[in-house]
């Protein structure tokens, strides 16, 4: 193996670019149209233009990025996580063109990506998973067989993602067809595979994950639990290893059954086992991520183990350089998104104006951005990954505290505000909190994020480049220039202001004019409601898609609609009228 190329972008590229290069791999980067001067782009020793940027036509573009691999003559292809990390086809269409796949066999990701196929998998190891369905559910009416059987709540979820994605909880039989419907919508969406199946839906459980990896030489190691139930709409907030309160003997246990999972599946490379706890100390199977997790971090501060070069090393035939683990302390990681915690954690594309990451021992900075940087509305919200290490979990959180507050992003709302509200609370400090614990327990509503702009002055300079793409590969020529202050409307130079005025958090205006507009730019993907109907306060309008999320716009208030303005498949952007209540 003399070289590889990343299949990805943002943080997770330059993760993986770093890694290899420590190795001594020439690393080759690909990039759709928007990410032409991405950190991932220039910091590879070759990159090349994969395409527009939707992802379908770019980073999921498999004849493309198979094109690519040929012309830079790539020894192997590592897909990070998401995209096509957990895409069987894209795994064997690599092997197939004699290149090297950084991860397991087409077959274990058909199995363990299947949710179906691996429960019964998993079944066969011996290891229990959460009761529901064992094939997909091709109606609702099946859902309310299983419900009546096993009572609410239930939750429907895709039978081939992950990630909180194509997952709908449902407490009561009058929700039950617009989540089943969603799902399979997201789960369409998000996976281009609408099937959805059925489990019980726990009360108060731990989300437990197991971090192992296996070789070509027999050597399969557990390399240690995270927990990550601090959580929001099923999309992790904090990870930490290790877990509070688990016991040795519980800690044995998961990582029996973590190994024997693996064994039954003839895993190769790095995975997670995740499961989900309850309170009285039992556990059962949820599912298996076939790739490098997004918390791998934590594991690697308290082991120094460096995942992705163990992942290189397996790929190349070569064993795994260590054989057992001793962990070291207590770390965490805070997943620094472009969201908006007062207004339910809403995605808040945008460009990031000013960027400074922290910094001292025990802190670490995984990210694939800095000032000028834009954050789509194509592409997942995630911005940064901060992880903290300490000696003990009192040191790490007080490193985390520290850090979050030295951590400057504007130009965008971000979770920053609600991961310091989280260190604040009773709830973490005791640990053992569960899935639902943030969102039943805290309110974020009275966070405020600095999202100024700073307007430059006119002695500033800034770096611009010409991009020159010759045969879809790609040169730059860099210059610098100076910036001069935006305008006022009345030609003069206007002042930097420190502050924004206070965002609006409802999804109309907040005068009485019956206006509801788009909080965000994105896709109406249903509407709910047609012209001359009537709406109460609070009911859903319609479903409004953004960075890979589903967001519902709800009525703001009683009356009737007069004016219907979007329709399925609109593009949308911040502030555009929808529709008229009267």
């Amino acid at each position: 193996m003399e070289s590889v190329l990343v299949a990805n972008r943002g943080e997770i590229a330059v993760r993986v670019i770093r890694a290899a290069k420590e190795i001594g791999k020439r690393t080759i980067a690909v990039y759709s149209e928007l990410d032409r001067n991405a950190m991932h782009v220039d910091l590879a020793d070759e990159a090349w233009n994969i395409g527009p940027a939707p992802a379908g036509e770019s980073y999921l573009n498999i004849e493309r990025i198979l094109e690519v691999a040929k012309a830079a003559d790539a020894s192997a292809i590592h897909p990070g996580y998401g995209f096509l990390a957990e895409n069987a086809g894209f795994a064997q269409a690599v092997i197939d063109a004699g290149i090297i796949w950084v991860g397991p066999s087409p077959k274990a990701i058909i199995t363990m990506g299947d949710k179906i196929a691996s429960r019964v998998a998993v079944g066969k190891a011996g290891v229990a998973a959460v009761p529901g369905t064992q094939e997909p559910l091709a109606a609702a009416a099946d859902v309310k067989s299983f419900a009546a059987e096993h009572g609410y709540p239930i939750a429907i979820k895709a039978a081939h993602g992950g990630g909180g994605k194509g997952l709908r909880v449902v407490h009561e039989e009058g929700d039950l067809e617009t989540a089943f419907d969603a799902a399979r919508r997201e789960a369409d969406a998000y996976f281009s595979r609408p099937e959805v199946y059925v489990e019980k839906y726990l009360d108060e459980p731990r989300h437990i994950e197991a971090q192992i990896i296996c070789d070509t030489h027999g050597n399969a190691v557990f390399v240690g639990e995270r927990d990550c139930s601090a959580q929001r709409r099923h999309q992790k907030l904090v990870e930490e290893t290790p877990a509070v309160g688990v016991t040795e003997a519980q800690r044995t246990k998961i990582a029996a059954a973590a190994l024997a999972v693996a064994k039954a599946t003839d895993y190769v490379s790095a995975g997670t086992i995740e499961f989900l706890m309850t309170q009285d100390g039992e556990f059962y199977f949820l599912e298996m991520n076939t790739r490098i997790q997004v918390e791998h971090t934590i594991t690697e501060a308290v082991t120094g183990i460096d995942l992705v070069k163990e992942q290189l090393r397996v790929a190349a035939g070569e064993p795994l350089s260590f054989t057992a683990t001793e962990p070291r302390g207590h770390a965490i990681e805070f997943r620094i998104n472009a969201e908006d915690p007062a207004r339910n954690f809403m995605p808040n594309p945008g460009t990031i104006v000013d960027y400074r990451e922290p910094g001292g021992p025990g802190v670490r900075v995984d990210s694939g951005v800095g000032a000028g940087s834009a954050i789509s509305q194509y592409y997942d919200n995630l911005i940064a990954k901060l992880v903290v290490w300490g000696r003990d979990r009192n040191e790490a959180i007080c490193r985390g505290r520290n850090a979050l507050r030295s951590f400057q992003i504007t130009g965008l709302a971000t979770t920053i505000p609600a991961h310091l509200k989280i260190l604040g609370t009773d709830g973490f400090a005791e640990g053992g909190y569960s899935t639902r614990w943030v969102e039943e327990n805290l309110d974020f509503s009275d966070l405020e994020g600095d999202i100024a702009p700073h307007l430059p002055t006119e002695e500033e300079q800034e770096e611009r480049a010409i991009t020159v793409e010759v045969g879809g590969r790609r040169f730059q020529v860099k210059y610098w220039a100076p910036v001069m202050a935006a305008p006022s409307a009345g030609g003069q130079k206007a002042a930097p202001r420190r502050r924004p005025p206070k965002l609006d958090r409802h999804s109309g205006p907040a005068d009485d004019s019956g206006l509801v507009a788009a909080p965000m730019q994105g896709t109406i993907v249903k509407v709910h409601k047609a012209a001359g109907e009537p709406v109460k306060e609070g009911e859903p309008l319609c479903v409004l898609e953004a960075m890979k999320m589903e967001n519902e716009i709800k009525s703001p208030r009683d009356g009737e609609i007069i004016d219907m303005r979007i329709q399925p498949g609109d593009t949308v952007t911040n502030g555009t009228v929808l529709m008229v209540i009267k």
